[in-house]
C-alpha cells in the first residue's frame, strides 16, 4: 500500500503485461500452452479512442485478450491492431535497452518448467543459474521474440498441475538507476529493496558486460484489493548497462506495436494516485476520467512513463465478468477495497478456461 499525507491509495500487485503480437488467437494459443495463460478474463475488439498520444494521433482499432493463470500472478493483455499492421524493432534488443526488456514468471520448480518449456518450443537464452539474491533463475525467448524470466517463487492463489504460475513482474531497463529507483519504491509501492547491484552477472543473457542492477519488490505476503490474492506479491527489476549504448525500445513506433508495451498494475484510489504522481513529477499522460467500457468488462484506467518513457499502466476495476456465459458479473465499485474477493468466487473465474 501507499499513503500521501491526506489521503491514501493502494497497489494490489501487476494485474497484465501488454503484449503486441501479430496474431492474437496464435500467440495466445501458444501462451496457454507454455504458461497455462487458459483463463479469459475479457475478450474484446474495439478502437482505442483514448491512446491517441500513443498513435501518432490517430484512433487505431484493435483485438485483445485479458487472460490469467489461476496458480496466482499477474495475467497478459494480448493485444493486436485490427486496423494496422504492427511493427517490431530494426534491432535486437538487449539487457538494458530501455523499457520492459523481459517479463518474470512465477514458478515452483525450475527444473520442471526449464523441460516443459524447452519442449514447447521456446529459445533457450540461458540455462538455470541464479540471481543476486540466490533465487534460482532462467531466461527464454518465446516464437514472437519477447524475452521471458523464469524465477522461482513460492507465492501461490491456488494449485494445480501447471509448470508455471502467473507474472511475477518484469525487467525494465533505465539509463539511470539511481534517479530510476524513486518511482517505483516510493510512488508505485515497490517499497522493498532486495539488491542493488553493480558487476557482471551470470544469470544475464547476451554479452557479459557490467550491469546496475536494483530488485524492488511489494511488501509482505499478501496484497489488498479484490483480486490482490490471486495477483500475489510482484517485483520490478531495474537493469542499467554499461559499456555500451542503450536504445530506446519503443521509439518511432505506437503503443500496441510488437512487444512488451506497458506494465499495468492493479489500484484502488486513483484520483490520490494521480495527484502524488503529478506532485512528484510524473504527470498522468492518459486518464480515462471514469468507469471506461471494456467489452464485458470496465473501470477506470490511466497511464504515465517513466524517466525513459516506459509506459505504466493503472486499472481501477469497476466490474467484471466471473461467469460471463451465465452473465454473472461483480460491481466492484462499492466494496472495501482493502479485502479480497473470497476465494472460492475467485476460482470461478476457472470455469471460464479455454483448452490449450
Amino acid at each position: 500500500m501507499a499513503q500521501t499525507a491526506e489521503s491514501a491509495y493502494q497497489i494490489n500487485g501487476i494485474q497484465q503485461i501488454g503484449i503486441g503480437v501479430k496474431d492474437v488467437h496464435k500467440a495466445w494459443a501458444w501462451y496457454r500452452k507454455a504458461f497455462s495463460m487458459d483463463v479469459p478474463v475479457f475478450e474484446d475488439e474495439a478502437t482505442a479512442n483514448l491512446m491517441t498520444r500513443y498513435t501518432n494521433g490517430k484512433a487505431e482499432s484493435r483485438h485483445a485478450v485479458l487472460a490469467m493463470n489461476m496458480q496466482g500472478g499477474g495475467g497478459f493483455e494480448i493485444w493486436q491492431f485490427t486496423s494496422r499492421t504492427p511493427t517490431g524493432t530494426e534491432f535486437q534488443i538487449l539487457p538494458g535497452d530501455l523499457g520492459i526488456y523481459a517479463v518474470k514468471m512465477r514458478v515452483r520448480n525450475l527444473e520442471i518448467a526449464f523441460e516443459h518449456l524447452k519442449k514447447s518450443g521456446a529459445k533457450i537464452l540461458t540455462t538455470p543459474s541464479k540471481t543476486p539474491n540466490g533465487t534460482g533463475t532462467f531466461f527464454i525467448q518465446d516464437p514472437f521474440e519477447n524475452v521471458f524470466q523464469i524465477v522461482e517463487d513460492s507465492n501461490r492463489f491456488s494449485e494445480n498441475s501447471a509448470p508455471t504460475g502467473g507474472v511475477l513482474g518484469v525487467v525494465i531497463g533505465v539509463s539511470n538507476l539511481d534517479k530510476s529507483i524513486p518511482l517505483f519504491r516510493d510512488i508505485l509501492g515497490f517499497t522493498q529493496l532486495q539488491y542493488q547491484k553493480e558487476g557482471v552477472f551470470d544469470d544475464i543473457p547476451g554479452d557479459k558486460l557490467t550491469y546496475k542492477r536494483a530488485l524492488l519488490t511489494m511488501p509482505g505476503k499478501s496484497n489488498p484489493g479484490a483480486f490482490g490474492a490471486l495477483l500475489c506479491p510482484a517485483q520490478i527489476e531495474l537493469i542499467e548497462v554499461q559499456g555500451r549504448d542503450s536504445k530506446q525500445i519503443f521509439k518511432d513506433r505506437l503503443w500496441g506495436d510488437l512487444g512488451f508495451i506497458h506494465c499495468c498494475l492493479d489500484v484502488n484510489g486513483m484520483k490520490n494516485l494521480k495527484k502524488k504522481a503529478g506532485n512528484e513529477g510524473y504527470p498522468f499522460t492518459v486518464d480515462s476520467e471514469d468507469s471506461f467500457d471494456m467489452g464485458s468488462a470496465s473501470g477506470h484506467f490511466g497511464y504515465l512513463e517513466d524517466l525513459d518513457k516506459t509506459l505504466i499502466e493503472f486499472v481501477e476495476t469497476h466490474r467484471v465478468p466471473i461467469l460471463q456465459k451465465w452473465n454473472l458479473y461483480l460491481n466492484l465499485k462499492n466494496r472495501d477495497p482493502k479485502k479480497n474477493l473470497p476465494k472460492f468466487l475467485v476460482k470461478l473465474l476457472a470455469l471460464n478456461r479455454v483448452k490449450a
